[in-house]
C-alpha cells in the first residue's frame, strides 16, 4: 500500500509540499492541472512542470485526480469522440512522465453535492455534512450559491464558476439521459480508451457517485457492489478498475464496504478512505477517521484491503476542520495528517497480527513458553 495526499497544486492549495512531505508514511500526492478545461488535452510541459516541482520534495506524483471527463461524452452527443480522442492524448502524456494512475468520475452536472460545507460538530470542529430534506428545497440552479458561500474562497474541485456559469445548459444536455443510457455512454467511453490503457499501463478508477443516490432527478450509476461489479465487467481488462471511496459508498448504510473491497478485488487501482455518520435515512455528517467517530468500521475496512493483497495508492480522504485551519473544505493539513497516522497504525497492526502464530490463548501461552523453554 503506498500512502498519499491529495495537493492540488502550489497556486490552489493551502498545504504547502514542504508539509506533506513531513507526514510520517506518505510516499507521495496525487493532483490535477486544475486550470485545464475537461476535454482539452494536457500538455507534456505542464505535467513535466508539476512532476519536477512535486520531487523537489522527495515525493513522487503517483495518481492523477482527476481528469475530468467532457460532458459531450457522458451524455453521448456527436462530438464525444473529438474529446474521447483528446482524452487518449492525456493518457499518452500521463505515461511518458511515468503517471500511471487516472482517477475519474461520470457523475452528471455535479461531481458531488454537501447541504453544508462547514456543520459544527459538539467539540468544535466543522465538516461537510448532507441532509437531504435541505436539498430538496434548493432550486438546483443555486446549489452554487450555497456551496459557494461555505468554500473559504476556494475553487472546490467540480465546483468551478465557469462549470457552474452553464448550470442551466448542463441540465438541459441531461435531460433525456437515464441510468441505461448513461451505463452505454461509459461502455462507449473505456471501449475507446483501453487499448491506450493497456498498452501505456495507464489505470483508470472510476470514482463512486456522491452521495451514493440520485440528486435533483439525475442519474447516478456508481452506488453499490452491482453497479461497480457491472462496471467493471463493461470492458473486460484489469485496467478498467475503481476508486473505492468508503466514504461515497458509505453514505448509504446499506452498502457493505469490506464486502464490496473483497468482491472487487484486484480491480481497485486507488483507495479514499474516510469515515462518515450515519444520522439517518438521506443525512449524514462526515466525521474522523476513528471508527468510533462514525458509523464505519475503519479496522474492518482496511482488514479488507490487507485480505485482497492490496498494493495500490491510498489516501486519506476529507478531514475535519480543527485548530482553526483555513483551508478548502475538507482538504485541510491536520485532520488529513492524523488521518494518515491511524490509516497507517491500523495497517501495521494488521500486518503484524499477521504475522504471529495462530495460535491463541492458552496455545499461544504454551507455544511461546515452549520456544523459551528450549533456549
Amino acid at each position: 500500500m503506498k500512502m498519499t495526499l491529495r495537493w492540488f497544486g502550489s497556486d490552489v492549495d493551502s498545504v504547502p509540499l514542504k508539509y506533506i512531505r513531513q507526514i510520517p508514511g506518505v510516499k507521495g500526492v496525487v493532483t490535477t492541472l486544475y486550470d485545464i478545461p475537461a476535454g482539452e488535452v494536457w500538455p507534456k510541459e505542464r505535467i513535466r512542470a508539476i512532476n519536477d516541482e512535486v520531487e523537489q520534495f522527495d515525493l513522487k506524483i503517483l495518481g492523477i485526480e482527476s481528469v475530468n471527463i467532457h460532458d459531450a461524452i457522458k451524455v453521448g452527443l456527436p462530438e464525444r469522440d473529438h474529446y474521447i480522442e483528446n482524452y487518449i492524448k492525456t493518457l499518452k502524456n500521463l505515461s511518458s512522465e511515468g503517471i500511471h494512475l487516472v482517477c475519474y468520475n461520470f457523475m452528471p452536472v455535479f461531481d458531488w453535492t454537501r447541504s453544508d460545507l462547514a456543520k459544527e460538530r459538539e467539540d468544535g470542529s466543522t465538516v461537510l455534512s448532507y441532509n437531504q430534506d435541505i436539498i430538496d428545497q434548493i432550486n438546483p440552479t443555486d446549489m452554487f450559491k450555497q456551496i459557494d458561500t461555505k468554500s473559504n474562497g476556494f475553487v472546490l474541485p467540480g465546483w468551478e464558476p465557469e462549470r457552474m456559469a452553464r448550470i442551466q445548459s448542463l441540465f438541459k444536455m441531461y435531460k433525456n439521459v437515464d441510468s441505461i443510457k448513461l451505463f452505454e455512454n461509459l461502455k462507449y467511453f473505456l471501449e475507446a480508451i483501453m487499448p491506450t490503457c493497456e498498452k501505456y499501463g495507464v489505470k483508470m478508477a472510476i470514482h463512486p457517485d456522491d452521495p451514493a443516490w440520485p440528486v435533483f432527478d439525475l442519474p447516478r450509476i456508481v452506488t453499490d457492489k452491482e453497479k461497480l461489479l457491472k462496471i467493471i465487467s463493461l470492458v473486460d481488462s484489469p485496467y478498467n478498475g475503481v476508486t473505492l471511496c468508503t466514504g461515497s459508498l458509505g453514505s448509504n448504510p446499506e452498502n457493505d464496504i469490506p464486502d464490496i473491497i473483497r468482491s472487487l478485488g484486484s480491480r481497485i487501482h486507488f483507495a479514499h478512505v474516510r469515515n462518515v455518520r450515519h444520522l439517518e435515512k438521506g443525512k449524514f455528517d462526515e466525521a474522523a477517521h476513528l471508527s468510533s467517530d462514525g458509523s464505519l468500521n475503519m479496522y474492518e475496512i482496511m482488514k479488507a484491503f490487507y485480505d485482497i493483497g492490496f498494493d495500490g495508492i491510498m489516501r486519506p480522504d476529507h478531514g475535519r476542520a480543527i485548530w482553526d485551519e483555513k483551508s478548502m473544505p475538507g482538504y485541510g493539513l491536520y485532520d488529513r495528517a492524523l488521518g494518515v497516522a491511524y490509516l497507517n497504525g491500523l495497517w501495521e497492526a494488521i500486518i503484524k497480527q499477521n504475522m504471529l502464530p495462530k495460535d491463541s490463548g492458552k496455545e499461544f501461552f504454551i507455544h511461546r513458553l515452549d520456544k523459551l523453554l528450549v533456549h
